[in-house]
Protein backbone atom coordinates (compact mmCIF):
# COMPACT_ATOMS: atom_id res chain seq x y z
CA UNK A 1 0.00 0.00 0.00
CA UNK A 2 0.96 3.64 -0.24
CA UNK A 3 3.90 4.85 1.84
CA UNK A 4 3.02 8.45 1.23
CA UNK A 5 1.16 11.06 3.23
CA UNK A 6 3.67 13.49 4.75
CA UNK A 7 4.26 16.53 2.57
CA UNK A 8 7.62 18.25 2.32
CA UNK A 9 10.65 16.93 4.17
CA UNK A 10 10.09 14.16 6.69
CA UNK A 11 13.04 14.23 9.07
CA UNK A 12 12.67 17.67 10.62
CA UNK A 13 11.17 18.41 14.06
CA UNK A 14 9.61 14.97 14.58
CA UNK A 15 10.38 11.26 14.35
CA UNK A 16 8.06 8.84 12.57
CA UNK A 17 8.10 5.12 13.38
CA UNK A 18 6.15 2.53 11.39
CA UNK A 19 5.55 -1.08 12.35
CA UNK A 20 3.83 -3.73 10.20
CA UNK A 21 1.07 -5.81 11.79
CA UNK A 22 1.52 -9.45 12.69
CA UNK A 23 0.48 -11.76 9.82
CA UNK A 24 -2.95 -12.72 11.25
CA UNK A 25 -3.98 -9.03 11.26
CA UNK A 26 -2.38 -7.97 7.99
CA UNK A 27 -5.51 -8.50 5.89
CA UNK A 28 -7.18 -5.50 7.52
CA UNK A 29 -4.39 -3.52 9.21
CA UNK A 30 -1.75 -1.80 7.10
CA UNK A 31 0.56 -0.58 9.85
CA UNK A 32 0.97 0.95 13.28
CA UNK A 33 2.65 4.33 13.48
CA UNK A 34 4.02 6.66 16.12
CA UNK A 35 5.09 10.27 15.86
CA UNK A 36 7.24 11.72 18.65
CA UNK A 37 8.65 15.20 19.13
CA UNK A 38 10.44 17.40 21.65
CA UNK A 39 10.38 21.10 20.92
CA UNK A 40 12.41 23.76 22.76
CA UNK A 41 10.41 26.06 25.02
CA UNK A 42 8.61 28.75 23.09
CA UNK A 43 9.03 27.07 19.70
CA UNK A 44 6.44 25.26 17.60
CA UNK A 45 6.63 23.24 14.39
CA UNK A 46 4.10 21.59 12.15
CA UNK A 47 3.67 18.80 9.65
CA UNK A 48 1.25 18.80 6.73
CA UNK A 49 -0.48 15.58 5.75
CA UNK A 50 -2.30 14.67 2.56
CA UNK A 51 -4.82 11.98 3.53
CA UNK A 52 -4.92 8.52 2.01
CA UNK A 53 -8.09 6.42 1.54
CA UNK A 54 -7.66 4.75 4.92
CA UNK A 55 -9.33 4.91 8.31
CA UNK A 56 -6.97 5.59 11.22
CA UNK A 57 -7.60 4.96 14.91
CA UNK A 58 -5.47 7.49 16.76
CA UNK A 59 -4.40 8.05 20.36
CA UNK A 60 -3.64 11.74 20.88
CA UNK A 61 -3.38 13.40 24.30
CA UNK A 62 -5.05 10.40 25.93
CA UNK A 63 -8.04 10.42 23.59
CA UNK A 64 -8.71 7.48 21.26
CA UNK A 65 -10.65 8.41 18.13
CA UNK A 66 -11.56 6.93 14.76
CA UNK A 67 -10.67 9.20 11.84
CA UNK A 68 -12.35 8.77 8.49
CA UNK A 69 -10.89 9.86 5.17
CA UNK A 70 -10.77 13.63 4.71
CA UNK A 71 -10.80 15.52 1.45
CA UNK A 72 -8.17 18.16 2.14
CA UNK A 73 -4.65 18.25 3.53
CA UNK A 74 -4.39 19.16 7.18
CA UNK A 75 -1.75 20.52 9.55
CA UNK A 76 -0.68 19.10 12.91
CA UNK A 77 1.27 21.46 15.20
CA UNK A 78 3.94 20.26 17.62
CA UNK A 79 4.45 21.99 20.98
CA UNK A 80 6.56 20.89 23.91
CA UNK A 81 7.19 17.13 24.02
CA UNK A 82 4.67 14.54 23.01
CA UNK A 83 3.63 11.61 20.88
CA UNK A 84 0.74 10.36 18.80
CA UNK A 85 0.10 6.66 18.15
CA UNK A 86 -2.12 5.29 15.43
CA UNK A 87 -3.47 2.25 13.63
CA UNK A 88 -3.72 2.68 9.88
CA UNK A 89 -6.23 0.25 8.42
CA UNK A 90 -6.02 -0.90 4.83
CA UNK A 91 -8.55 0.63 2.45
CA UNK A 92 -11.81 -1.27 3.11
CA UNK A 93 -10.18 -2.82 6.18
CA UNK A 94 -12.21 -0.98 8.78
CA UNK A 95 -15.70 -1.76 7.49
CA UNK A 96 -15.82 -5.24 9.09
CA UNK A 97 -15.29 -3.52 12.46
CA UNK A 98 -17.67 -0.63 11.82
CA UNK A 99 -20.35 -2.71 10.04
CA UNK A 100 -21.81 0.27 8.25
CA UNK A 101 -20.72 2.35 5.21
CA UNK A 102 -17.34 4.02 5.67
CA UNK A 103 -18.67 7.02 3.73
CA UNK A 104 -20.45 7.98 6.95
CA UNK A 105 -17.03 8.69 8.50
CA UNK A 106 -15.91 11.02 5.72
CA UNK A 107 -14.36 14.12 7.25
CA UNK A 108 -15.29 13.01 10.76
CA UNK A 109 -13.59 11.91 13.96
CA UNK A 110 -15.62 9.43 15.98
CA UNK A 111 -14.80 8.77 19.65
CA UNK A 112 -13.69 5.14 19.84
CA UNK A 113 -16.14 4.60 22.69
CA UNK A 114 -19.01 4.95 20.23
CA UNK A 115 -17.85 1.74 18.55
CA UNK A 116 -16.20 -0.25 21.34
CA UNK A 117 -17.78 1.20 24.48
CA UNK A 118 -15.89 1.31 27.80
CA UNK A 119 -13.29 -1.11 26.41
CA UNK A 120 -12.00 1.72 24.23
CA UNK A 121 -11.54 3.92 27.30
CA UNK A 122 -9.57 1.16 29.01
CA UNK A 123 -7.41 0.72 25.91
CA UNK A 124 -6.71 4.47 25.74
CA UNK A 125 -5.59 4.51 29.39
CA UNK A 126 -3.33 1.49 28.84
CA UNK A 127 -1.81 2.94 25.68
CA UNK A 128 -1.22 6.31 27.30
CA UNK A 129 0.70 4.64 30.12
CA UNK A 130 2.82 2.42 27.84
CA UNK A 131 6.26 3.95 27.11
CA UNK A 132 7.52 1.63 24.36
CA UNK A 133 6.47 1.24 20.75
CA UNK A 134 6.58 -2.54 21.10
CA UNK A 135 4.23 -2.33 24.06
CA UNK A 136 1.82 -0.05 22.18
CA UNK A 137 1.67 -2.52 19.31
CA UNK A 138 1.19 -5.51 21.61
CA UNK A 139 -1.68 -3.86 23.49
CA UNK A 140 -3.34 -2.87 20.23
CA UNK A 141 -3.01 -6.30 18.65
CA UNK A 142 -4.53 -8.00 21.68
CA UNK A 143 -7.44 -5.57 21.56
CA UNK A 144 -8.08 -6.05 17.84
CA UNK A 145 -7.64 -9.82 17.94
CA UNK A 146 -10.28 -10.12 20.66
CA UNK A 147 -12.73 -8.22 18.42
CA UNK A 148 -11.67 -9.59 15.06
CA UNK A 149 -14.63 -9.56 12.65
CA UNK A 150 -15.98 -12.32 10.44
CA UNK A 151 -14.40 -12.46 6.97
CA UNK A 152 -16.02 -10.32 4.28
CA UNK A 153 -15.13 -11.47 0.73
CA UNK A 154 -15.85 -8.01 -0.65
CA UNK A 155 -12.97 -6.57 1.37
CA UNK A 156 -10.41 -8.60 -0.54
CA UNK A 157 -11.94 -7.60 -3.88
CA UNK A 158 -11.93 -3.90 -3.01
CA UNK A 159 -8.33 -4.15 -1.85
CA UNK A 160 -7.30 -5.75 -5.15
CA UNK A 161 -8.96 -2.88 -7.01
CA UNK A 162 -7.25 -0.30 -4.77
CA UNK A 163 -3.89 -2.02 -5.36
CA UNK A 164 -4.45 -1.73 -9.10
CA UNK A 165 -5.24 1.98 -8.75
CA UNK A 166 -2.05 2.45 -6.74
CA UNK A 167 0.45 0.41 -8.72
CA UNK A 168 -0.73 0.03 -12.32
CA UNK A 169 0.49 2.99 -14.38
CA UNK A 170 -1.58 1.84 -17.36
CA UNK A 171 -4.73 2.78 -15.47
CA UNK A 172 -5.53 6.42 -16.10
CA UNK A 173 -9.34 6.29 -15.89
CA UNK A 174 -11.69 4.56 -13.47
CA UNK A 175 -13.64 3.10 -16.39
CA UNK A 176 -10.59 0.97 -17.17
CA UNK A 177 -10.77 -0.54 -13.69
CA UNK A 178 -14.45 -1.35 -14.10
CA UNK A 179 -13.72 -3.17 -17.35
CA UNK A 180 -10.70 -5.03 -15.95
CA UNK A 181 -12.61 -6.36 -12.94
CA UNK A 182 -15.88 -6.84 -14.79
CA UNK A 183 -17.83 -4.55 -12.46
CA UNK A 184 -20.43 -2.03 -13.70
CA UNK A 185 -19.48 1.56 -12.88
CA UNK A 186 -22.51 2.10 -10.63
CA UNK A 187 -21.67 -1.03 -8.65
CA UNK A 188 -18.04 0.04 -8.37
CA UNK A 189 -19.05 3.48 -7.09
CA UNK A 190 -21.41 2.00 -4.48
CA UNK A 191 -18.79 -0.52 -3.41
CA UNK A 192 -16.19 2.18 -2.81
CA UNK A 193 -18.64 4.41 -0.95
CA UNK A 194 -19.46 1.54 1.39
CA UNK A 195 -16.00 0.04 1.89
CA UNK A 196 -13.54 2.90 1.30
CA UNK A 197 -15.58 6.02 1.94
CA UNK A 198 -14.55 7.86 -1.23
CA UNK A 199 -14.94 7.28 -4.96
CA UNK A 200 -12.48 5.22 -7.03
CA UNK A 201 -11.71 8.39 -9.01
CA UNK A 202 -10.70 10.13 -5.77
CA UNK A 203 -8.43 7.21 -4.88
CA UNK A 204 -6.76 7.14 -8.31
CA UNK A 205 -6.14 10.88 -8.35
CA UNK A 206 -4.96 11.03 -4.75
CA UNK A 207 -2.44 8.22 -5.17
CA UNK A 208 -0.99 9.88 -8.27
CA UNK A 209 -0.66 13.20 -6.47
CA UNK A 210 0.95 11.54 -3.45
CA UNK A 211 3.55 9.97 -5.69
CA UNK A 212 4.14 13.19 -7.62
CA UNK A 213 4.75 15.09 -4.38
CA UNK A 214 7.16 12.43 -3.14
CA UNK A 215 9.16 12.37 -6.38
CA UNK A 216 9.47 16.16 -6.46
CA UNK A 217 10.52 16.21 -2.79
CA UNK A 218 13.22 13.59 -3.35
CA UNK A 219 14.51 14.88 -6.71
CA UNK A 220 14.12 18.65 -6.69
CA UNK A 221 15.56 19.16 -10.16
CA UNK A 222 13.36 16.60 -11.88
CA UNK A 223 11.17 18.24 -14.56
CA UNK A 224 7.64 18.24 -13.19
CA UNK A 225 6.21 17.65 -16.68
CA UNK A 226 8.16 14.39 -16.83
CA UNK A 227 6.73 13.31 -13.48
CA UNK A 228 3.23 14.19 -14.62
CA UNK A 229 3.54 12.14 -17.82
CA UNK A 230 4.88 9.11 -15.94
CA UNK A 231 1.87 9.21 -13.63
CA UNK A 232 -0.66 9.36 -16.45
CA UNK A 233 -1.26 13.12 -16.64
CA UNK A 234 -1.11 13.94 -20.33
CA UNK A 235 -2.67 17.38 -19.89
CA UNK A 236 -0.07 19.51 -18.09
CA UNK A 237 -2.53 22.21 -17.09
CA UNK A 238 -4.75 19.51 -15.55
CA UNK A 239 -1.80 18.22 -13.51
CA UNK A 240 -0.84 21.71 -12.30
CA UNK A 241 -4.43 22.40 -11.29
CA UNK A 242 -4.86 19.10 -9.41
CA UNK A 243 -1.45 19.33 -7.74
CA UNK A 244 -1.89 22.92 -6.61
CA UNK A 245 -5.39 22.29 -5.27
CA UNK A 246 -4.25 19.24 -3.26
CA UNK A 247 -0.78 20.34 -2.13
CA UNK A 248 -1.22 24.10 -1.85
CA UNK A 249 1.75 24.95 -4.09
CA UNK A 250 2.52 24.59 -7.77
CA UNK A 251 4.85 21.69 -8.64
CA UNK A 252 7.78 24.07 -9.17
CA UNK A 253 7.18 25.95 -5.92
CA UNK A 254 6.80 22.69 -4.00
CA UNK A 255 10.09 21.28 -5.32
CA UNK A 256 11.89 24.54 -4.50
CA UNK A 257 10.44 24.59 -0.98
CA UNK A 258 11.56 21.03 -0.37
CA UNK A 259 15.04 21.91 -1.60
CA UNK A 260 15.20 24.63 1.04
CA UNK A 261 13.85 22.14 3.61
CA UNK A 262 11.52 24.87 4.79
CA UNK A 263 8.42 24.01 2.80
CA UNK A 264 5.90 26.77 3.43
CA UNK A 265 3.01 24.33 3.53
CA UNK A 266 -0.17 24.73 5.49
CA UNK A 267 -3.71 23.46 5.40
Amino acid sequence: MSEYGVLGVRDVDFALDRVPPSPPLAALVERYWRVTWEMPAGRTASVVLLPTPSVNVVLDAGRLAIYGVTHDRFTYTFRGAGRVFGIKFRPAGFLPFLRRPIAGLFGRALPAEQLWGPDATELAVALQAEPSLEGLVALTERFLTARWPEPDPQVELVQRIVAALLHDREITRVEEVAVRFGIPMRTLQRMFARYVGVSPKWVLRRYRLHEAATRLAEDHDRPWAEVAAELGYFDQSHFIRDFTRAIGLTPVAYAQACRRRTAPLSA
